[in-house]
Protein backbone atom coordinates (compact mmCIF):
# COMPACT_ATOMS: atom_id res chain seq x y z
CA UNK A 1 0.00 0.00 0.00
CA UNK A 2 1.18 3.38 -0.67
CA UNK A 3 2.34 6.05 1.52
CA UNK A 4 -0.04 8.90 2.18
CA UNK A 5 1.64 11.82 0.65
CA UNK A 6 2.35 14.79 2.96
CA UNK A 7 0.87 17.98 3.17
CA UNK A 8 2.68 20.87 2.11
CA UNK A 9 2.81 24.04 4.20
CA UNK A 10 1.69 27.48 2.27
CA UNK A 11 5.32 28.56 1.21
CA UNK A 12 5.91 25.35 -0.20
CA UNK A 13 2.81 25.32 -2.59
CA UNK A 14 3.27 28.78 -3.04
CA UNK A 15 6.42 28.20 -4.59
CA UNK A 16 5.98 24.76 -5.96
CA UNK A 17 2.33 23.69 -6.19
CA UNK A 18 0.28 22.42 -9.09
CA UNK A 19 4.37 21.79 -10.85
CA UNK A 20 5.14 18.42 -12.01
CA UNK A 21 8.37 17.38 -10.67
CA UNK A 22 11.41 18.98 -12.97
CA UNK A 23 13.34 16.99 -15.62
CA UNK A 24 16.70 17.16 -16.66
CA UNK A 25 17.33 20.46 -18.72
CA UNK A 26 14.15 22.27 -17.61
CA UNK A 27 14.47 25.62 -16.56
CA UNK A 28 14.02 26.39 -12.89
CA UNK A 29 12.07 29.57 -13.56
CA UNK A 30 9.32 29.02 -16.08
CA UNK A 31 9.66 30.26 -19.29
CA UNK A 32 7.52 33.07 -20.40
CA UNK A 33 5.50 32.27 -23.16
CA UNK A 34 4.25 35.23 -24.88
CA UNK A 35 2.01 34.19 -27.85
CA UNK A 36 -1.48 34.75 -28.44
CA UNK A 37 -2.24 31.52 -30.21
CA UNK A 38 -0.67 28.12 -30.84
CA UNK A 39 -0.30 25.17 -33.57
CA UNK A 40 -3.97 22.99 -33.44
CA UNK A 41 -4.30 19.95 -34.79
CA UNK A 42 -6.59 19.35 -37.80
CA UNK A 43 -10.04 17.82 -37.94
CA UNK A 44 -10.51 19.02 -34.25
CA UNK A 45 -11.49 21.29 -31.73
CA UNK A 46 -9.68 19.40 -28.89
CA UNK A 47 -6.20 20.96 -27.44
CA UNK A 48 -7.09 24.37 -28.89
CA UNK A 49 -5.38 27.13 -27.05
CA UNK A 50 -5.94 31.32 -27.02
CA UNK A 51 -5.00 33.56 -24.82
CA UNK A 52 -7.98 34.81 -24.49
CA UNK A 53 -9.56 31.60 -23.17
CA UNK A 54 -7.46 31.11 -20.55
CA UNK A 55 -6.13 28.14 -21.22
CA UNK A 56 -2.35 28.98 -22.54
CA UNK A 57 0.91 27.81 -20.81
CA UNK A 58 1.78 30.68 -18.35
CA UNK A 59 -2.30 30.71 -17.23
CA UNK A 60 -2.70 27.05 -16.38
CA UNK A 61 0.32 27.18 -14.45
CA UNK A 62 -0.36 29.72 -12.05
CA UNK A 63 -4.08 28.82 -11.88
CA UNK A 64 -3.21 25.22 -10.90
CA UNK A 65 -0.89 26.32 -8.60
CA UNK A 66 -3.67 29.00 -6.54
CA UNK A 67 -6.04 26.27 -6.82
CA UNK A 68 -3.48 24.21 -4.56
CA UNK A 69 -3.05 27.61 -2.19
CA UNK A 70 -6.57 28.15 -1.77
CA UNK A 71 -7.55 24.07 -1.64
CA UNK A 72 -10.01 24.94 -4.41
CA UNK A 73 -10.94 22.61 -7.11
CA UNK A 74 -9.83 24.90 -9.51
CA UNK A 75 -8.67 28.46 -10.13
CA UNK A 76 -8.66 31.02 -13.15
CA UNK A 77 -7.13 34.12 -13.42
CA UNK A 78 -8.53 37.14 -15.01
CA UNK A 79 -7.54 40.94 -16.31
CA UNK A 80 -8.64 42.25 -12.99
CA UNK A 81 -10.02 41.75 -9.37
CA UNK A 82 -13.43 43.68 -10.63
CA UNK A 83 -13.44 41.39 -13.85
CA UNK A 84 -12.78 38.77 -11.99
CA UNK A 85 -16.06 39.74 -9.64
CA UNK A 86 -18.45 40.20 -12.25
CA UNK A 87 -17.72 36.92 -13.99
CA UNK A 88 -17.98 35.12 -10.90
CA UNK A 89 -21.48 36.61 -10.94
CA UNK A 90 -22.90 36.54 -13.84
CA UNK A 91 -21.74 32.73 -13.83
CA UNK A 92 -23.55 32.20 -10.53
CA UNK A 93 -26.77 34.01 -11.47
CA UNK A 94 -29.72 35.45 -14.41
CA UNK A 95 -32.09 37.90 -15.11
CA UNK A 96 -35.10 36.96 -12.72
CA UNK A 97 -32.52 36.41 -9.83
CA UNK A 98 -31.49 38.23 -6.44
CA UNK A 99 -28.81 38.69 -4.84
CA UNK A 100 -27.91 39.20 -1.09
CA UNK A 101 -24.75 40.83 -0.36
CA UNK A 102 -23.21 42.55 2.36
CA UNK A 103 -23.09 46.64 2.88
CA UNK A 104 -19.31 46.63 3.27
CA UNK A 105 -17.69 45.89 -0.09
CA UNK A 106 -14.99 47.92 -2.58
CA UNK A 107 -16.64 50.15 -4.07
CA UNK A 108 -16.29 48.87 -7.45
CA UNK A 109 -18.51 46.04 -6.68
CA UNK A 110 -21.13 48.14 -4.66
CA UNK A 111 -21.43 49.96 -8.46
CA UNK A 112 -21.80 46.78 -9.74
CA UNK A 113 -24.45 45.44 -7.60
CA UNK A 114 -26.17 49.12 -7.36
CA UNK A 115 -26.15 49.87 -10.81
CA UNK A 116 -25.04 47.35 -13.40
CA UNK A 117 -26.76 43.84 -12.65
CA UNK A 118 -30.02 45.74 -11.96
CA UNK A 119 -30.03 46.99 -15.74
CA UNK A 120 -29.64 43.05 -16.14
CA UNK A 121 -32.60 42.15 -14.62
CA UNK A 122 -30.69 40.57 -11.32
CA UNK A 123 -32.02 42.10 -8.03
CA UNK A 124 -29.49 42.96 -4.98
CA UNK A 125 -30.65 43.47 -1.58
CA UNK A 126 -27.78 44.82 0.60
CA UNK A 127 -27.84 44.19 4.80
CA UNK A 128 -25.98 45.33 7.68
CA UNK A 129 -23.46 42.35 7.92
CA UNK A 130 -23.53 42.30 11.28
CA UNK A 131 -27.36 41.71 12.22
CA UNK A 132 -27.75 37.88 11.33
CA UNK A 133 -31.22 38.04 10.76
CA UNK A 134 -30.81 40.84 8.38
CA UNK A 135 -29.23 38.12 6.40
CA UNK A 136 -32.53 35.35 6.91
CA UNK A 137 -34.73 38.35 6.19
CA UNK A 138 -33.83 39.50 2.96
CA UNK A 139 -33.53 35.99 1.38
CA UNK A 140 -36.25 35.46 -0.90
CA UNK A 141 -37.32 32.22 -3.04
CA UNK A 142 -35.03 33.70 -5.87
CA UNK A 143 -32.53 33.83 -4.01
CA UNK A 144 -28.85 32.43 -5.64
CA UNK A 145 -26.12 34.27 -3.73
CA UNK A 146 -25.11 35.17 -1.07
CA UNK A 147 -22.23 37.78 -1.08
CA UNK A 148 -19.42 39.57 1.63
CA UNK A 149 -15.97 40.95 2.01
CA UNK A 150 -13.96 39.92 4.74
CA UNK A 151 -11.53 41.46 6.01
CA UNK A 152 -13.56 44.77 4.78
CA UNK A 153 -11.97 47.27 2.75
CA UNK A 154 -11.30 49.99 3.75
CA UNK A 155 -12.51 49.34 7.27
CA UNK A 156 -10.39 45.93 8.12
CA UNK A 157 -13.87 44.43 10.11
CA UNK A 158 -14.16 40.19 9.77
CA UNK A 159 -17.31 38.72 9.57
CA UNK A 160 -18.12 35.47 11.00
CA UNK A 161 -19.10 32.98 8.40
CA UNK A 162 -20.18 30.29 10.82
CA UNK A 163 -23.94 31.45 10.39
CA UNK A 164 -23.97 32.36 6.83
CA UNK A 165 -22.28 29.08 6.09
CA UNK A 166 -25.17 27.35 7.80
CA UNK A 167 -27.66 29.21 5.86
CA UNK A 168 -26.44 29.44 2.28
CA UNK A 169 -26.45 25.29 2.71
CA UNK A 170 -29.83 25.08 4.52
CA UNK A 171 -31.22 26.86 1.47
CA UNK A 172 -28.75 25.44 -1.31
CA UNK A 173 -27.26 29.38 -1.91
CA UNK A 174 -23.64 29.81 -3.14
CA UNK A 175 -21.51 31.88 -0.35
CA UNK A 176 -19.24 33.90 -2.23
CA UNK A 177 -16.37 35.77 -0.33
CA UNK A 178 -14.29 38.67 -1.53
CA UNK A 179 -11.16 37.21 0.24
CA UNK A 180 -8.27 39.95 -1.03
CA UNK A 181 -7.29 41.69 2.06
CA UNK A 182 -6.63 38.17 4.04
CA UNK A 183 -4.61 36.32 1.12
CA UNK A 184 -4.58 32.62 1.43
CA UNK A 185 -1.77 33.03 4.13
CA UNK A 186 -4.19 34.30 6.51
CA UNK A 187 -7.29 32.68 5.15
CA UNK A 188 -8.57 30.20 3.10
CA UNK A 189 -12.59 30.59 3.30
CA UNK A 190 -12.98 27.25 0.92
CA UNK A 191 -11.65 25.52 4.83
CA UNK A 192 -14.47 27.61 6.00
CA UNK A 193 -17.62 26.00 3.85
CA UNK A 194 -17.47 29.23 1.09
CA UNK A 195 -18.18 28.13 -2.43
CA UNK A 196 -16.58 30.53 -4.73
CA UNK A 197 -13.30 33.20 -3.97
CA UNK A 198 -12.46 35.88 -5.72
CA UNK A 199 -9.23 38.05 -4.97
CA UNK A 200 -7.87 41.04 -6.60
CA UNK A 201 -4.04 39.54 -7.34
CA UNK A 202 -3.21 43.19 -8.02
CA UNK A 203 -3.15 43.10 -4.51
CA UNK A 204 -1.41 40.11 -1.88
CA UNK A 205 -1.12 37.74 -4.49
CA UNK A 206 1.38 39.69 -6.73
CA UNK A 207 2.69 41.72 -4.11
CA UNK A 208 4.52 44.73 -6.43
CA UNK A 209 2.24 47.08 -7.98
CA UNK A 210 3.33 45.91 -11.61
CA UNK A 211 0.39 43.82 -12.62
CA UNK A 212 -3.41 44.01 -12.88
CA UNK A 213 -5.30 40.58 -12.22
CA UNK A 214 -8.04 39.29 -10.48
CA UNK A 215 -8.84 34.94 -9.36
CA UNK A 216 -11.72 32.97 -9.03
CA UNK A 217 -11.39 29.98 -7.43
CA UNK A 218 -14.16 27.11 -6.52
CA UNK A 219 -15.39 23.68 -8.02
CA UNK A 220 -13.97 22.45 -11.50
CA UNK A 221 -18.08 22.86 -13.10
CA UNK A 222 -18.01 26.45 -11.79
CA UNK A 223 -15.22 27.33 -12.93
CA UNK A 224 -15.51 26.26 -16.75
CA UNK A 225 -18.67 28.73 -16.51
CA UNK A 226 -16.74 31.57 -15.33
CA UNK A 227 -14.06 30.85 -18.28
CA UNK A 228 -16.98 30.66 -20.43
CA UNK A 229 -18.07 34.16 -19.40
CA UNK A 230 -14.47 35.55 -19.49
CA UNK A 231 -14.00 34.57 -22.63
CA UNK A 232 -17.08 36.28 -24.34
CA UNK A 233 -16.41 39.52 -22.03
CA UNK A 234 -12.57 39.63 -22.92
CA UNK A 235 -11.56 39.72 -19.05
CA UNK A 236 -8.40 37.31 -19.83
CA UNK A 237 -4.86 38.20 -18.35
CA UNK A 238 -1.80 38.75 -21.48
CA UNK A 239 0.84 35.58 -20.70
CA UNK A 240 3.36 38.32 -19.11
CA UNK A 241 0.76 39.49 -16.58
CA UNK A 242 0.21 35.44 -15.44
CA UNK A 243 3.91 34.95 -15.53
CA UNK A 244 4.80 38.18 -13.37
CA UNK A 245 1.66 36.43 -11.23
CA UNK A 246 3.72 33.35 -10.82
CA UNK A 247 6.88 34.97 -9.80
CA UNK A 248 5.02 37.23 -6.99
CA UNK A 249 3.59 34.13 -5.70
CA UNK A 250 7.07 32.78 -4.48
CA UNK A 251 7.57 35.81 -1.98
CA UNK A 252 3.06 35.35 -0.59
CA UNK A 253 3.96 33.43 2.51
CA UNK A 254 7.34 35.37 3.38
CA UNK A 255 5.75 39.14 2.22
CA UNK A 256 2.39 38.44 4.02
CA UNK A 257 4.25 37.22 7.23
CA UNK A 258 6.44 40.56 7.44
CA UNK A 259 3.62 42.57 6.81
CA UNK A 260 1.32 41.00 9.72
CA UNK A 261 4.30 41.39 12.23
CA UNK A 262 4.92 45.43 10.63
CA UNK A 263 0.72 46.03 10.76
CA UNK A 264 0.45 44.46 14.25
CA UNK A 265 3.81 46.98 15.52
CA UNK A 266 2.40 50.38 13.72
CA UNK A 267 -1.22 49.60 14.96
CA UNK A 268 -0.33 49.72 18.60
CA UNK A 269 1.83 52.41 18.29
CA UNK A 270 -0.81 54.17 16.59
CA UNK A 271 -3.38 53.38 19.01
CA UNK A 272 -1.05 55.48 21.99
CA UNK A 273 -1.15 58.48 19.80
CA UNK A 274 -3.48 61.11 20.98
CA UNK A 275 -3.54 62.64 17.51
CA UNK A 276 -4.90 59.91 15.93
CA UNK A 277 -8.57 59.52 17.40
CA UNK A 278 -9.29 55.66 15.91
CA UNK A 279 -6.95 52.92 14.80
CA UNK A 280 -9.03 49.87 12.84
CA UNK A 281 -6.86 46.84 12.93
CA UNK A 282 -8.14 43.11 14.04
CA UNK A 283 -4.83 42.19 15.75
CA UNK A 284 -5.82 45.34 18.39
CA UNK A 285 -8.07 43.82 21.48
CA UNK A 286 -10.10 46.91 21.36
CA UNK A 287 -11.38 46.07 17.69
CA UNK A 288 -14.62 44.90 17.62
CA UNK A 289 -13.62 41.63 15.74
CA UNK A 290 -10.58 40.90 17.87
CA UNK A 291 -12.11 37.50 18.86
CA UNK A 292 -13.59 36.53 15.56
CA UNK A 293 -10.04 37.96 13.54
CA UNK A 294 -8.35 35.56 16.34
CA UNK A 295 -10.52 32.15 15.81
CA UNK A 296 -10.57 32.18 12.05
CA UNK A 297 -7.12 33.77 10.56
CA UNK A 298 -3.61 32.59 10.78
CA UNK A 299 -2.56 36.24 10.64
CA UNK A 300 -4.00 39.90 10.62
CA UNK A 301 -2.88 41.26 7.64
CA UNK A 302 -1.11 44.07 6.13
CA UNK A 303 -4.15 46.66 6.38
CA UNK A 304 -5.20 48.97 8.57
CA UNK A 305 -6.75 52.04 9.00
CA UNK A 306 -6.69 55.54 11.25
CA UNK A 307 -9.07 58.07 11.75
CA UNK A 308 -7.04 61.40 12.46
CA UNK A 309 -8.05 64.13 14.77
CA UNK A 310 -9.32 67.20 12.71
CA UNK A 311 -10.93 65.23 10.44
CA UNK A 312 -10.47 65.75 6.30
CA UNK A 313 -7.96 68.83 6.56
CA UNK A 314 -5.88 66.46 9.46
CA UNK A 315 -6.04 64.01 6.87
CA UNK A 316 -4.59 66.10 3.47
CA UNK A 317 -1.77 68.25 6.04
CA UNK A 318 -0.44 64.53 7.04
CA UNK A 319 -0.54 63.08 3.42
CA UNK A 320 1.37 66.13 2.59
CA UNK A 321 4.28 65.20 4.81
CA UNK A 322 4.73 61.61 4.29
CA UNK A 323 8.48 60.74 2.91
CA UNK A 324 8.54 56.52 2.74
CA UNK A 325 4.49 55.93 2.65
CA UNK A 326 3.71 56.61 -0.44
CA UNK A 327 -0.39 58.91 -1.24
CA UNK A 328 -1.43 56.06 -4.01
CA UNK A 329 -4.51 53.79 -5.04
CA UNK A 330 -4.54 49.77 -4.56
CA UNK A 331 -2.62 47.92 -1.68
CA UNK A 332 -0.97 44.67 -0.54
CA UNK A 333 2.49 45.21 -2.04
CA UNK A 334 5.72 45.24 -0.71
CA UNK A 335 5.85 49.09 -0.35
CA UNK A 336 3.63 51.23 1.68
CA UNK A 337 0.80 53.10 0.55
CA UNK A 338 -2.01 55.06 2.18
CA UNK A 339 -4.69 56.24 0.96
CA UNK A 340 -8.49 58.46 1.24
CA UNK A 341 -11.44 56.61 0.55
CA UNK A 342 -13.33 59.65 0.20
CA UNK A 343 -11.51 60.40 -3.22
CA UNK A 344 -10.82 56.76 -4.70
CA UNK A 345 -12.51 54.00 -3.88
CA UNK A 346 -15.96 55.37 -2.42
CA UNK A 347 -15.80 58.75 -3.68
CA UNK A 348 -19.38 58.49 -5.12
CA UNK A 349 -20.73 58.18 -1.69
CA UNK A 350 -22.20 61.50 0.03
CA UNK A 351 -19.85 62.20 3.64
CA UNK A 352 -23.02 61.15 5.32
CA UNK A 353 -23.42 57.60 3.48
CA UNK A 354 -19.48 56.98 3.92
CA UNK A 355 -19.92 57.58 7.90
CA UNK A 356 -22.73 55.24 7.88
CA UNK A 357 -20.44 52.67 6.77
CA UNK A 358 -17.62 54.02 9.19
CA UNK A 359 -15.32 55.58 7.00
CA UNK A 360 -15.81 59.30 8.13
CA UNK A 361 -13.37 62.64 6.77
CA UNK A 362 -10.09 62.02 8.01
CA UNK A 363 -10.45 58.33 7.43
CA UNK A 364 -7.32 56.93 5.62
CA UNK A 365 -6.25 53.23 4.93
CA UNK A 366 -2.72 52.23 4.77
CA UNK A 367 -1.42 49.35 3.45
CA UNK A 368 1.64 48.44 5.24
CA UNK A 369 4.82 47.06 3.34
CA UNK A 370 7.72 45.40 4.14
CA UNK A 371 10.10 48.14 5.27
CA UNK A 372 11.53 48.47 8.75
CA UNK A 373 8.22 48.79 10.97
CA UNK A 374 10.87 51.21 13.34
CA UNK A 375 11.07 53.55 10.16
CA UNK A 376 7.29 53.43 9.04
CA UNK A 377 6.70 54.49 12.51
CA UNK A 378 8.77 57.49 12.42
CA UNK A 379 7.42 58.16 8.98
CA UNK A 380 3.58 58.90 10.59
CA UNK A 381 5.43 60.51 14.01
CA UNK A 382 6.54 63.20 12.49
CA UNK A 383 3.72 63.39 9.70
CA UNK A 384 1.25 64.44 12.41
CA UNK A 385 0.82 67.59 13.55
CA UNK A 386 3.24 68.81 16.68
CA UNK A 387 1.77 68.27 19.91
CA UNK A 388 1.51 71.39 22.13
Amino acid sequence: MAAKKRKTGISTNAIHGGVDSPVAGAGVSAALVQSVNYVQDFGTSEGMMYTRYGNTPNAERVQKRLAVLEGAEAALVLSSGMGATCCAMLALVRSGDHVVSSSWIYGGTRRLFMEDLPGMGIEVTFVNPMEPRGWRKAVKKNTRVIFLESPVNPTCRVLDLTSLRTMAESKGLALVIDSTFASPVNFRPIEHGVDVVIHSATKYLNGHHDILAGVILGTEPFIEEARRKMAVWGQAPDPFACWLLERGLKTLAVRVERQNENAMRIAEWCSKDPRIARVHYPGLPDHPDHEIARKTLDGYGGMMAIELVGGGGAAEAFLGRLEIFTHAASLGGVDSLVSEPRYTSHEFLSSEERSAIGIPDGFLRMSIGIEDADDLIADIEQALPQQR
